[in-house]
C-alpha cells in the first residue's frame, strides 16, 4: 500500500510530536518545542507530551489513541518522534520522514541509551532526520515548513509496498542492535 499524500493546500501547517508512554519526563524537548512555538503561532502544533510536564501550548495532549494517532500521522505535515522505534514507523507507514528526537539519559529521559543507539543509526541509513539539540530540531521543522516535500516519503513505481520495506528496514537495525547487545553481555560473562 501506498502512504497517503497529504493534502498541503491546508491553511495552518500541521506538526505531530509524539513523545510516547514511557514513564520518563521528556521536558527538554517539550521546552524547545515551546520556544519554537512561541516565534510561529501560526503553525498547529499537537503534541503528545505523555508523563511530561504540560505544555503551555494549546493543542497539547498526555496520550491521544491508536486511531487518534494515526489519523493525526496522516493529516500532519511533518512528524517529530522520540526514538522509539514503534512511533518511527508509524510515521514512516504513514509516508513521513519522521524528525527524531532521541531521549538522553543524562537528562533522565529513559534508563539508557538505546533511543540514541538507535537513532543515530536510523539517521545514518536516511531513514529519519536525526535532531540531537535544540538548534538541530529547529532547522528541521523550518526546513521542513519552508520544504514540505522533503519530509515526505514518496513511493516508487514497481517498488514493493514502502510500508512494508521500512518496517523490514526498521527490524533489521533492531535485529542488528539486539545482536551487539547480546554478544557484549556475553563476552562480559567470559572476562
Amino acid at each position: 500500500m501506498i502512504p497517503r499524500q497529504r493534502d498541503r493546500r491546508s491553511p495552518a501547517p500541521f506538526v505531530l510530536v509524539v513523545v510516547g508512554t514511557d514513564v520518563h519526563r521528556f521536558d527538554r524537548l517539550v521546552e524547545w518545542l515551546e520556544r519554537w512555538h512561541a516565534a510561529r503561532p501560526h503553525v498547529r502544533l499537537v503534541l503528545q507530551y505523555g508523563h511530561s510536564r504540560t505544555p503551555a501550548l494549546p493543542e497539547a495532549t498526555p496520550f491521544l489513541g491508536h486511531t487518534e494517532l494515526q489519523r493525526a500521522m496522516a493529516e500532519a505535515t511533518l512528524v517529530v518522534s522520540h526514538g522509539g522505534p514503534a512511533t518511527i514507523t508509524e510515521a514512516r507507514r504513514n509516508g513521513h520522514l519522521p524528525i527524531v528526537v532521541p531521549r538522553d539519559p543524562a537528562h533522565d529521559e529513559h534508563v539508557d541509551n538505546h533511543q540514541q543507539l538507535f537513532s543515530r543509526r536510523l539517521g545514518a541509513a536516511g531513514m529519519v532526520r536525526l535532531c540531537e539539540s535544540q538548534a538541530e530540531l529547529v532547522a528541521a521543522l523550518d526546513e521542513g515548513l519552508a520544504d514540505p516535500a522533503r519530509f515526505v516519503l514518496a513511493a516508487e513505481p514497481g517498488r514493493p509496498d514502502p510500508r512494508a520495506e521500512a518496517v523490514a528496514r526498521v527490524g533489521a537495525v533492531v535485529d542488528d542492535l539486539v545482536a551487539r547487545h547480546r554478544g557484549r553481555q556475553r563476552a562480559g560473562r567470559r572476562g
